[in-house]
């Protein structure tokens, strides 16, 4: 044993951190109840037992993860911290870059190659002390609800191996459901992060548009353009509370490069601290993509707790939005951008996919920049819409999606696909209706588990927040958990 090992008390032992929290495995760390090569080993261990039957990793970094934990056990040694999570081990999605790892986004053309630096979000965890176990599995292209690719694999959910774990962040879903590390860094356009957390019932941040840098985010890990901006993708933190979204995203969040040289970025405070002075909005059902029953009655349940803990309760939209307007143009804007990075000779298949999928106005996509300029400023005019209506409330919840986990369904063309629910078949698509808003307006939303069906799948809460004051939903979540118990580990994945 060496010097560092040696400094560590038996005070903690390893399995007893294997559901907690980031920010707790961080303390357990700095009060030497356990060193970070032990909790980096253990966790190992657990991917070794419990990720063959899940495959929620891409590829791990045994090696270098150990070698991590040890300088940063030295350093505690030596009475230095090297951030909040010093010494935790956690993981990203594969779709960010680690400098000499694949970065392939689960696109074949990709297999062969290595990243040639790490992606921004990779630099601040690191920067933050922390231990980078390995990366998670990803669908295709980021493009889908479920995560599987030619060369990774399927990524089962732990909940119920049968069942999809979400999409395009399912491997770092189930990894932190299964307790095989303890934080890990998503992507969102179309759910990727709120859909994983629902399903498999962890805590998810969608921020800002453009609070955290997607840099190295790409195919291949190429640093992307400075200043782009798909204006709907975000990066944010996944995790199994509420708190380490808080410590993660100030960690992740903020200006980088010669941004950094001109402007600074504090996170907000919360606009309340205790659920009885939030002003709460709510729609738990609408046309656009009823909830199966199953789900609908752990909503409930939520919103009355809610109400008994004397939070002030309102149900509706806002005056005069128009769910089904906004989702005309959130798919518009999304196909826009999917186009415009698509290859000229697959265009066309995609023009008439969007026709069938979503109407004339998607397959316009493809259209003149004109016609999408006016879109743009309807995506504007949306945001002003909520930014007046959280005048009147502090947060906004509903639905993730309309269903709980579904069963595996690899079938093409994926437009076609149906779910099966407990009220009968449902339209694939329609996964994206309820995650429009936050999407097209660029608000923050936190997903937090809200209980499990009769079934016991995992069900999870939409909670929007208004633009820039990520830490609004969040503490929101936080106060939830508080209330009806946060993230609770599947059956089964316990020593």
């Amino acid at each position: 044993m060496d010097s560092a090992a040696a400094a560590f008390s038996s005070g903690a032992r390893s399995h007893e951190l294997d559901f907690a929290s980031a920010l707790q495995a961080a303390e357990a760390i700095r009060k030497k109840q356990v060193s970070s090569v032990e909790l980096t080993r253990h966790v190992f261990e657990r991917i070794e037992r419990y990720n063959p039957a899940i495959n929620a990793f891409a590829y791990q970094l045994k090696e270098e993860a150990l070698a991590q934990a040890k300088k940063a056990d030295e350093a505690l040694a030596r009475h230095e911290s090297l951030g909040v999570f010093h010494g935790v081990p956690v993981n990203v999605k594969e779709s960010f870059a680690v400098a000499g790892h694949p970065c392939t986004w689960g696109i074949r053309h990709f297999k062969d190659s290595n990243a040639p630096h790490n992606s921004a979000a990779v630099d601040r965890l690191l920067g933050a002390g922390a231990v980078l176990i390995g990366a998670t599995n990803v669908p295709v292209s980021l493009a889908d609800w479920q995560s599987y690719n030619p060369m990774y694999g399927t990524t089962n959910n732990p909940w119920d191996l049968k069942r999809t774990p979400g999409g395009s962040s399912g491997g770092s879903a189930a990894a932190l459901a299964a307790g095989l590390g303890y934080l890990s860094v998503g992507s969102d356009i179309g759910g990727s992060i709120r859909v994983p957390s629902h399903f498999c019932g962890i805590y998810g941040h969608k921020p800002t548009l453009d609070l955290v840098s997607q840099r190295g985010q790409q195919p291949g890990g190429s640093p992307t353009a400075p200043g782009f901006s798909t204006l709907l993708a975000v990066a944010g933190p996944m995790a199994r509370s509420a708190n380490d979204l808080h410590a993660a995203l100030k960690v992740l969040g903020g200006p980088e490069g010669y941004e950094a040289k001109a402007w600074k970025w504090e996170l907000p405070p919360p606009r309340a601290k205790s659920l009885k002075d939030f002003r709460v909005g709510y729609v738990l059902d609408d046309l656009i993509a009823p909830p199966t029953s199953d789900m609908r009655a752990v909503l409930e349940k939520t919103i009355e707790t809610l109400g008994r803990a004397g939070a002030k309760m309102r149900p509706g939209w806002p005056a005069g939005f128009q769910p089904s307007a906004l989702l005309d143009t959130y798919r518009y804007m999304l196909f826009a951008f999917e186009a415009s990075i698509s290859p000229p000779n697959v265009q066309e298949a995609q023009k008439q996919t969007l026709e069938k999928i979503a109407g004339r106005a998607a397959a316009d996509a493809l259209g003149s920049h004109p016609y999408w300029q006016a879109e743009n400023l309807k995506r504007l005019r949306f945001r002003a819409q909520w930014q007046s209506y959280f005048d009147e409330v502090d947060v906004f919840l509903s639905p993730v999606t309309f269903t709980a986990a579904f069963l595996q369904d690899q079938s093409e063309p994926q437009d076609e696909r149906v779910v099966a629910t407990p009220g009968g078949p449902r339209k694939y698509m329609d996964g994206l209706n309820w995650i429009g808003p936050a999407t097209l307006t660029g608000c923050p939303a936190t997903v937090a588990p809200a209980g499990l069906t009769e079934a016991g799948l995992p069900v999870g809460i939409q909670i929007m927040g208004p633009y820039c004051e990520d830490a609004t939903p969040i503490t929101f979540a936080e106060l939830l958990a508080q209330e009806i118990g946060g993230f609770k580990p599947p059956p089964g994945y316990a020593y």
